[in-house]
């Protein structure tokens, strides 16, 4: 009797142990497959983030990564990707400060200047989400050629985004109280192309021009 209630027990513990690992087994696994679906995404490369269907906010280092692809590539086509990407991201105001302490906003400032069309209307996007932020602003050194962009012979699009910028720009300044005091820009700056008497001239042709959208947005910056 004694002897079978003792192999009762050691059955009884197998039962048991076998147990205790098969829940073990299941909650491991369950941790590795949770691990694969909520876990951190592997590292991605910098063309990897161009792509369309990556909406996720970026980090300090994918930034980085987009932005020295930028710089580095000669491609149109990954060019126009990048820009729309950080566009996108500098929607963003945190994404706007870490792009700026990047050196992005020279890199994407930079692209005004490409003579390929929808490359400098994504960079002018770009930009003027930057421009939302008022440090941003002072970063933003764009030369005396800027001011080319401010003729009625330029493309809508471009031109419609060229004053979106100034109007982001103006705005910012006014909460400011910058422009009731009439201030002395620093020659160079944004702001004294801007608000020079070369540009003052430009925007008031702007007024007759045929495209109503262009007329809404000078009409909406009260200066000219």
């Amino acid at each position: 009797m004694g002897g079978a209630r003792d192999v009762g027990w050691v059955a009884a513990g197998l039962v048991l142990a076998a147990g205790a690992c098969y829940c073990i087994y299941r909650l491991t696994r369950g941790q590795r497959r949770g691990a694969r679906r909520v876990g951190l995404r592997p590292s991605r490369s910098a063309e990897d983030l161009t792509n369309g269907s990556y909406d996720d906010i970026l980090n300090a280092e994918q930034l980085q990564k987009l932005l020295y692809l930028l710089e580095s590539t000669e491609d149109p086509v990954i060019i126009e990707k990048a820009l729309v990407t950080l566009g996108n991201n500098a929607a963003f105001s945190a994404n706007q400060v870490i792009i700026r302490e990047l050196g992005g906003i020279t890199i994407v400032g930079s692209q005004i200047n490409n003579p390929n069309q929808s490359i400098k209307e994504k960079a002018l996007n770009a930009l003027n989400n930057l421009s939302v932020n008022v440090e941003n602003q002072i970063k933003i050194k764009v030369d005396s050629s800027f001011l080319s962009l401010f003729d009625g012979h330029v493309a809508k699009e471009i031109l419609v985004r060229v004053l979106t910028l100034f109007q982001n720009i103006d705005n910012c300044l006014k909460k400011e109280g910058r422009l009731a005091l009439q201030p002395a820009f620093p020659e160079g700056s944004l702001f004294y192309l801007l608000y020079g008497d070369e540009c003052a001239q430009k925007m008031r042709a702007l007024v007759y021009h045929h495209d109503a959208d262009v007329k809404e947005k000078v009409t909406m910056i009260p200066k000219f």
